[in-house]
């Protein structure tokens, strides 16, 4: 089993930054695609930004020029630095992984649970 836990959620003044962190743990052979997304009451979780395992990264365009996606793959952690924050960009944020639990093994992918980010004045 895999466990992907989230931290560094904050409530924050509009402009204000935070960075997030995911750390995967459990049975991992490798990690492939780690991704960060977010939700707001009602709706479905929206992508906000994927690292792929060599270092390439694609954002969702209202994000883009403010967040930045990155991962250790030696900490099985992924990170999202949020600039200039808006408070559109309120909501829970949510990584979740594509994770391959042995070698040759089709990998699954796991979510967490999640952290709070508001933005407000």
């Amino acid at each position: 089993q895999v466990r992907l836990v989230e931290s560094g959620g904050d409530r924050v003044q509009p402009g204000g930054s935070l960075r997030l962190s995911c750390t995967a743990s459990g049975n991992i052979f490798a990690i492939w695609q780690m991704k960060w997304h977010r939700q707001t009451p009602g709706k479905q979780p929206q992508l906000v930004a994927n690292s792929n395992r060599d270092g390439s990264a694609d954002y969702l365009d209202s994000v883009k020029g403010r967040f930045i996606i990155s991962r250790d793959n030696a900490k099985k952690t992924v990170y999202l630095q949020m600039n200039n924050l808006k408070p559109d960009d309120t909501a829970v944020y949510l990584c979740s992984a594509e994770v391959q639990g042995a070698r040759g093994t089709i990998p699954d992918e796991y979510w967490g649970q999640g952290t709070q980010v508001t933005v407000s004045s």
